[in-house]
């Protein structure tokens, strides 16, 4: 899914009150991870998750193989949180169309 600037916009705002609802351990990316990434992107639809690396090169792994994983869409990463979305059946979150 791809969304434009003012849906990401919109998305951050949305996001910014929230608390991270995974976060990942010394073992980093595992499959029960991804599994509970996907777990509340169904029950949320939007949410953050905790990376503990100051790696930049890491980092971007990390969050691109959560993407990939969950289908999902990344909003925005900020220091160590990254803020991903992916649409539930439910349409728990409007996204403005334009």
């Amino acid at each position: 899914m791809s969304l434009n600037k003012k849906q990401i916009q919109h998305l951050r705002g949305v996001a910014h009150p929230l608390k991270p609802v995974v976060l990942l351990g010394n073992n980093g990316l595992t499959e029960a991870v991804v599994a509970e990434i996907d777990y509340a992107l169904n029950h949320h639809e939007l949410i953050k998750v905790k990376i503990p690396t100051d790696d930049k090169e890491t980092k971007a792994l990390i969050v691109e193989a959560i993407c990939r994983e969950t289908k999902s869409t990344q909003v925005q990463v900020i220091g160590k949180t990254l803020v991903i979305y992916r649409k539930s059946e439910e349409n728990k979150i409007r996204i403005p169309k334009i």
